[in-house]
């Protein structure tokens, strides 16, 4: 934390430059209208000592008008300036958060696979909102503090000096006393909200998991268990937001008790001038006045250190995404095949997802463009890892990859992808209409290729059926449709989607065996013409594929098709049988 700390300038001077210099010419006008505020406050003071002196000693009707009139008029400007300055930072401090979140996103969105394999949904979701807010609230309270209180607490201090500096220095002198405690609060300060938003992460991240995993809490009964979790987290947090708050408000004592001494200072050192005669008594209120108004703007500033390190606190976790690195990039001159056929040539491949988790061990086959190949094998053998290496989600360690002769890190990553068509059992689903997410990623196509690819796919049927056929919103990954539809709906866009490159993983185990067939007869028609990779733990769907690899350790084990396997008799051969004897689905 000490080192987080250390970096608080060069943070603050990040911000500024990268988010609050756009809006400099919009910051112009806002500060206009500080000045504004600032020298309207000021003025009133200002007018209050030849209305004591002049205006309620002389009998002139004329001169009270005038006065009242300035008054009116100071009021009014202070009014439409404090308007104007409210309105223009808001649309500044929204802004610049928008452009943070728009900044984060994108930025999120070129970050590898396995930078959100390494993290938890609901800490990013944290750090994208709570974060992001704690971040708005410090910049518009600490550019208005800046502006505003700064411009307004001039004015009235050079009132107060016109009006009489010897008094004006003895206010004064008390304050710069408060100020080092001050610095040590904002420390303070930061150091909390940072655990507090740690701390709301946390707590994010277990909502996030609740809600995913309700029906399997519902299931083992454990409401009870996660609700006590759950409180757990929330007095975590209730302590911290008040010890947030207990801190904030550390400098409350300090700056009343500093203004008090210098008021009462003032009162008793000019009242003894006004008694003694040698000051007016319009002088004397008008300089009372003025220290009055400039105590509020001092105590708002004497806030604004902790609300930047608020701001500070969460910028730190906002940058932290920001500054995360993308390992996986296009060469600096990529390669964009004109006509892509799908030959895929694996050579030696090596590949590990950390340092004791080698999943690949000199993997060499060929994929011929249009032909299909299975790999099958126990789990954990690597046939996931091969389908992921293919589109980039990783990099191989060693050896490479052939995209019809081309390495695939030598293609243009969005180029590459756009080859290939990929169906899992982990169906995606967004919270769209059924057909926004068969259109999902196509952009030329027209309605009848909607519904031509969803026959294809053995979901027109069912999807005329829903309430609004294909207008219908499937919910949050498709909760309101059966695992068989999610899956037909996934290989319609894949139909629709037109890659030359098919990857299938793992795409009917999830489903029974009327489903798996209707299923299995859409697949037949989305392989046509492509190069397929299929990854099936059931050997039943890999029969008529050109040929079958098996795995075991990260390691080909065995190659042929179904019949030379069976003949050879080993392991598939083994596994083969186990299933057909209803051993092993």
């Amino acid at each position: 934390m000490a080192e987080k700390q250390t970096l608080q300038k060069p943070l603050a001077t990040r911000l500024v430059h990268e988010h609050l210099a756009p809006y400099k010419y919009r910051f112009g006008q806002a500060c206009f209208f500080m000045l504004l505020t600032a020298a309207s406050t000021a003025a009133l003071p200002f007018l209050l000592k030849p209305v004591m002196d002049d205006v309620f000693t002389s009998s002139d009707p004329k001169l009270l008008f005038t006065f009242c009139g300035a008054v009116l008029a100071a009021f009014v400007i202070k009014g439409f300036a404090s308007y104007g300055e409210t309105v223009t930072m808001t649309r500044i401090g929204q802004s610049i958060i928008s452009d943070i979140q728009n900044r984060v996103l994108a930025h999120m969105m070129s970050l590898d696979l396995e930078y959100f394999h390494k993290r938890n949904s609901g800490e990013l979701l944290s750090r994208f909102t709570n974060d992001v807010s704690l971040m708005r609230n410090s910049v518009a309270n600490t550019v208005i503090g800046i502006g505003r209180d700064s411009f307004t607490l001039v004015f009235l201090v050079a009132v107060m000096f016109y009006q009489d500096w010897l008094l004006a220095c003895l206010s004064f002198f008390i304050f710069p006393a408060a100020f080092l405690p001050i610095i040590r609060i904002g420390r303070r300060m930061r150091k909390v909200t940072f655990n507090a938003q740690e701390e709301i992460a946390r707590f994010t991240k277990q909502l996030t998991q609740i809600f995913q995993g309700i029906r399997v809490i519902k299931a083992y009964s454990t409401e009870n268990y996660e609700a006590n979790r759950a409180k757990v987290q929330i007095e975590k947090i209730y302590k911290l937001v008040v010890k947030t708050s207990r801190v904030r408000s550390l400098s409350h004592p300090i700056i009343e008790s500093m203004g008090g001494i210098a008021i009462i200072s003032v009162i008793a050192y000019g009242g003894w001038q006004v008694m003694h005669h040698s000051r007016t008594i319009g002088e004397f209120m008008s300089f009372i006045a003025a220290l009055i108004l400039a105590y509020e703007p001092l105590k708002r500033l004497s806030n604004l250190n902790a609300n930047l390190q608020e701001g500070l606190a969460a910028a730190d976790r906002v940058f932290e995404i920001i500054d995360a690195k993308s390992t996986i990039l296009s060469p600096v001159e990529p390669k964009r095949p004109a006509k892509v056929q799908g030959r895929i040539e694996y050579k030696d491949v090596h590949f590990a997802y950390g340092p004791k988790k080698k999943a690949l061990d000199g993997i060499s086959f060929v994929a011929q463009a249009g032909k299909c190949i299975a790999l099958v094998g126990a789990s954990g053998a690597g046939k996931s890892t091969i389908i992921n290496l293919i589109p980039r989600f990783y990099d191989v360690n060693a050896a490479e990859i052939i995209v019809d002769d081309v390495n695939v890190k030598d293609w243009e990553i969005s180029y590459l992808r756009k080859q290939i068509a990929l169906v899992s059992q982990e169906i995606a689903l967004f919270d769209l209409s059924v057909f926004e997410n068969i259109t999902y990623g196509c952009e030329d196509f027209l309605n009848e290729d909607v519904y031509s690819v969803a026959k294809s796919a053995a979901a027109h049927d069912f999807i005329e059926k829903l309430p609004q056929g294909y207008n219908t919103i499937v919910g949050e990954n498709g909760v309101s449709l059966s695992g068989g539809q999610r899956q037909r709906l996934a290989i319609a866009r894949a139909m629709l989607k037109k890659a030359p490159i098919l990857l299938l993983d793992e795409a009917t185990s999830a489903l029974d065996t009327d489903s798996e067939r209707h299923i299995q007869s859409a697949l037949k028609k989305l392989m046509v013409g492509r190069t397929t990779i299929m990854v099936a733990h059931r050997l039943s769907t890999v029969i008529d594929a050109d040929h079958i690899y098996v795995l075991d350790n990260g390691k080909i084990i065995e190659s042929g098709s179904h019949q030379e396997l069976l003949q050879l008799g080993k392991q598939y051969a083994h596994l083969w049988h186990r299933q057909a004897q209803g051993l092993e689905s």
